[in-house]
């Protein structure tokens, strides 16, 4: 079993920057994919990015690109995502999943998920 916890989350004005965490413990953390996601009240959730359990392979979804960042401190059992030159639009919630065979693009996918941080960016 693997429990998440995302924080780092919280209120930012237009063009600053969130670096946002999540935290596993239980099982070995080396061992699971992680993956980011986010939720918009009113919207699909979205695949922002994944990463491999040893943190060799990243992608993002096209429209992430460029503004993210996925990282992972295997020391500290934790996943980062960076988020830069934030705008209203990407307020929502945040959430980090993982598993071992991943990452997967798709949320439903992951055996473990966490309950989400949230970003919330004012104009």
């Amino acid at each position: 079993q693997v429990q998440l916890a995302e924080s780092g989350g919280g209120s930012v004005q237009a063009g600053g920057s969130l670096r946002l965490s999540c935290t596993a413990s239980g099982r070995t953390f080396r061992d699971y994919a992680m993956g980011w996601f986010r939720q918009a009240p009113g919207k699909e959730r979205e695949f922002i990015a994944g990463i491999s359990e040893n943190g060799d392979f990243v992608y993002y979804a096209d429209s992430m690109k460029g503004r993210f960042t996925i990282s992972r401190d295997k020391a500290k059992n934790t996943v980062l995502l960076q988020v830069n030159s934030l705008k209203p639009e990407d307020t929502a919630v945040y959430l980090c999943a993982a598993d071992p065979r991943g990452p997967y693009s798709s949320y439903e996918d992951y055996d473990y998920r966490g309950q989400g941080t949230q970003v919330t960016v004012s104009s």
